[in-house]
């Protein structure tokens, strides 16, 4: 699917703010491989399809574009009803590390604002996609921390966006200050709410016992998906 043209850098005078997801096929042995190894590759593929679907309606917005930033470069024209919506832009996240998919995906983005987010975050809303936009109108980088030390947005604009990723710790304690540290020197930082992903079993267990709407047997009796805080 093609993506947003220079045409649309501006929307009513305003430079377009853009929202990447970073999504991988809720499919066995695809997506979520490390809660798999806790729950099985059924259940782990079954929880990713309700964390995406609950990502993507909450993401979805006329106030920015959103963008679904896939893997593997394959999926681009994959069709997931009631998961990843048609009308949706894609874009593939290519090759390398982390920090490589990164560059490149804010790297093709137009002008302007751009945040990027995981697909696997039950305690999102776009009141905090929003909150992070207008962030970004007085700070150079928006960040919203993660329970493990990482972030689960980084949000960034202007020179902040030349940032490299190169020697990040990454899935460490210390990804989260390992970005902070390569920002341009002077930038101002904002933060979100720290909000917790489902990467294993333990993540999935420690959101029920919160109260959440995402337990393996509603995954398996084909429940909604979680609403927000």
């Amino acid at each position: 699917m093609a993506v947003a043209g220079a045409r649309q850098v501006r929307q009513a005078g305003v430079m377009l703010r853009t929202l990447l997801i970073f999504a991988k096929p809720p499919r066995r042995g695809l997506s979520k491989t490390r809660l798999a190894r806790g729950v099985g590759a059924g259940d782990a593929a079954r929880v990713s399809r309700h964390l995406q679907a609950h990502t993507l309606a909450e993401a979805t917005d006329p106030r920015w574009q959103t963008r679904l930033c896939v893997a593997p470069d394959s999926a681009l024209t994959l069709r997931l009803p009631g998961v990843w919506p048609a009308d949706v832009p894609r874009q593939p996240q290519g090759r390398g590390d982390l920090g490589a998919r990164l560059e490149a995906a804010f790297a093709a983005c137009p002008p302007g604002p751009v945040c990027g987010i995981g697909a696997d975050l039950p305690g999102l809303h776009r009141g905090l996609i929003a909150a992070a936009f207008r962030a970004l109108g007085r700070h150079g980088a928006v960040l919203g921390p993660a329970a493990d030390g990482g972030f689960w947005l980084l949000g960034l604009v202007g020179r902040a966006r030349g940032l490299s990723f190169q020697g990040v710790r990454w899935s460490s304690p210390y990804t989260m200050a390992d970005v902070i540290a390569r920002l341009p020197p002077g930038t101002p930082v904002a933060f979100l709410p720290t909000l917790t992903d489902i990467d294993e079993a333990a993540d999935l267990s420690a959101w029920a016992a919160r109260g959440g709407k995402l337990g393996l047997r509603e995954a398996r009796a084909g429940g909604t998906p979680c609403a927000h805080d």
